[in-house]
């Protein structure tokens, strides 16, 4: 029997996914919420119901007449009810953050979501189907998906994580009228989860807006260099380069697109070489994949990626590292669709461009070559990031080196014989800023030159006679200066990550955590203040007692005539008893009010990703 295609297979896996996360919350809230509602209301018709015709102060007509109003004005009514003469009921039956007020606001939130669930499904789907007409049309379609999913995407998060948070307090509490502390704080750490994430994906620096993180090599600095690449641009007929720039990020590409190096930005054709991977590559693998780069200039590749490239790989980062934070798979999961359907209006042009690319590359130089530079660069760019990736998860603070690239070199080799290697490399493609490339495999069968998985490792650990990094003088000076530069920029998101992450619980960890989040005071009435610190809060006019985040479960703002209030109401972890402390926020302006509840949510969101750091 046949079996299914694979890639149908993966994108029905990945539609089915798109709809679970789109719709599965919120329609669980809408219908939790809905029943609920239509219970109170038939009890309160019942009693209605025996309570009216029984008052012998009421004259048939006035029973008949008030029975009529109850049942054209059920409870679930009364807070879209906004008659004047109505207000009274409204009030009573609407009580402001009361039950019946969040479980209908929950179920119109609900409806809402799965509006623009909907919405934004029937539109991914129509600009996907719009981007195989033609390449005009491709950029519109992507441009205008990726600024539309990506906000969007980030809408449904925080209101499906808002439920989330709110079934895991109620669900429990009306079916067996009893909550559980650690559900809820699970499901408001998973939403917090996502804060966290994006400390990491604020780390990732690529060339999204233009910048490319290298220094311009001249003919002067490199003169064997450029002439290798000229002379090879013109066995590819095509002009060579106008530019080169060197660089540490593990990959090569060209690009026609402006681009900004060292502050400066340079037009027309530019080439991009790493260091390192130059460092791994013999010359005649490198000469493959400088060729394999000429090819896509010559083929005019080039034009069409320098405007959609960029927002591609941009597109892709922010959809996989949304994979990795929890409640954030309801955007992935959407934009992963998104971004299948764009695919495979690419994939008629892209994959044949690259093959055709890989041929020339093969065809100058030799078969083997090209094989060999694809597989020490997969291999490479893998082991980086896994190295890159251990040491951001580090929960200690490291030194002012770091040395990223000498663990990569001392470890790449054992890497390459570990028993995890081949089942990493099986499905390895070559990482690339502007372009989708095909399998590793699929690339070797291009060539004609399929290498078996067992050489894999012999192929990465051999140590190449010569490399072009011997023949570019300012290599070496060039690359510690942008690994210095790097690693700084690395030690500061982790510092972050870390002040994120701590209790604290000594000097050094206390530091951290106050360089990011340090007291802030904000004066209020006549000499009182309020604190706002990484533990508790501080109110001079509550006496100064701290309010520790541990024990607060909400905060509800309040505003009046006489003077604005903060209510914390906060939650006995041994007997669950609520207590509300009032804050009054007399005195302070609009600017001032605002700037304290910002730093009130982000000092709770830091004390919850802490905690779930800490679990």
């Amino acid at each position: 029997m046949p079996q299914a295609n694979p890639v149908r297979k993966h994108l029905s896996k990945v539609f089915l996914q798109t709809l679970a996360s789109l719709f599965a919350i919120p329609l669980i809230a809408l219908a939790f919420s809905h029943y609920v509602l239509a219970t109170q209301d038939a009890a309160f018709m019942r009693r209605v119901d025996m309570q009216i015709p029984a008052d012998a102060q009421m004259s048939s007509e006035q029973q008949q007449e008030a029975l009529a109003w109850y049942h054209a004005h059920p409870l679930s009514s009364a807070c879209d009810d906004n008659d004047e003469k109505d207000k009274e009921f409204h009030e009573k039956a609407c009580e402001e953050y009361a039950m019946r007020w969040q479980f209908h606001w929950t179920e119109r939130s609900a409806i809402m979501t799965l509006v623009l669930g909907v919405a934004l499904l029937a539109t991914a789907l129509a600009l996907g189907a719009l981007a195989f007409v033609n390449r005009g049309l491709r950029y519109v379609s992507f441009v205008a998906g990726w600024r539309l999913m990506t906000l969007a995407s980030a809408v449904e998060v925080v209101l499906q994580s808002s439920m989330v948070v709110w079934l895991s307090f109620w669900l429990t509490a009306y079916f067996w009228e009893r909550y559980f502390v650690k559900l809820v704080a699970i499901a408001g750490i998973a939403a917090a989860l996502a804060a966290f994430y994006a400390i990491w994906m604020l780390f990732k620096k690529s060339a999204l807006d233009g910048r490319i993180e290298g220094e311009l090599v001249t003919p002067a600095d490199a003169p064997l260099l450029w002439s290798a690449v000229q002379a090879s641009a013109t066995r590819v007929k095509t002009a060579a380069p106008d530019h080169i720039v060197a660089g540490i990020d593990t990959n090569f590409f060209v690009t026609e697109a402006p681009c900004v190096v060292q502050g400066r930005t340079i037009k027309g054709r530019t080439l991009f070489i790493s260091i390192p991977l130059l460092r791994v590559l013999s010359k005649q693998e490198a000469d493959a994949v400088l060729a394999h780069e000429l090819a896509h200039l010559g083929g005019g590749d080039t034009r069409s990626s320098a405007l959609l490239g960029p927002k591609l790989k941009q597109f892709d980062q922010y959809t996989w590292r949304m994979h990795g934070g929890g409640l954030t798979l309801v955007a992935h999961y959407l934009l992963r669709l998104y971004r299948m359907i764009f695919s495979f209006a690419l994939a008629r042009d892209s994959r044949e461009r690259e093959y055709l690319a890989d041929r020339v590359a093969a065809g100058l130089t030799a078969p083997q070559a090209i094989v060999h530079s694809l597989i020490k660069i997969s291999a490479y760019a893998q082991y980086r990031d896994q190295v890159e990736r251990r040491l951001f998860e580090q929960d200690r603070q490291h030194g002012a080196t770091l040395g990223i690239s000498s663990f990569v070199a001392a470890g790449l080799h054992p890497y390459a014989t570990s028993p995890d290697f081949i089942e990493t490399m099986r499905g390895a493609s070559v990482p690339h800023p502007y372009d989708s490339h095909p399998p590793l495999r699929e690339r070797m069968r291009n060539v004609g030159f399929p290498v078996e998985e067992e050489r894999y490792g012999a192929i990465v650990t051999a140590v190449p006679p010569a490399t072009w990094v011997d023949d570019i003088p300012v290599a070496g000076a060039l690359e510690g200066r942008l690994w210095t530069a790097y690693e700084q920029r690395f030690n500061e998101e982790h510092l972050r990550s870390l002040a994120y992450r701590y209790e604290p619980k000594n000097a050094e960890e206390l530091a951290i955590v106050l360089r990011y989040f340090p007291a802030l005071t904000f004066a209020v009435g006549k000499g009182d203040h309020i604190t706002v610190s990484h533990d508790a809060l501080h109110a001079d006019a509550d006496g100064g007692q701290p309010i520790l985040w541990d024990q607060i479960k909400q905060i509800q703002y309040k505003e009046s005539s006489f003077g604005n209030t903060a209510t914390v109401t906060l939650v006995d972890r041994g007997t669950s008893k609520k207590v509300d402390r009032k804050i009054k926020l007399r005195g302070m302006g609009k600017q001032q009010e605002a700037a304290f509840k910002a730093a009130i949510n982000r000092y709770w969101q830091r004390h919850q990703v802490m905690r779930a750091q800490q679990a």
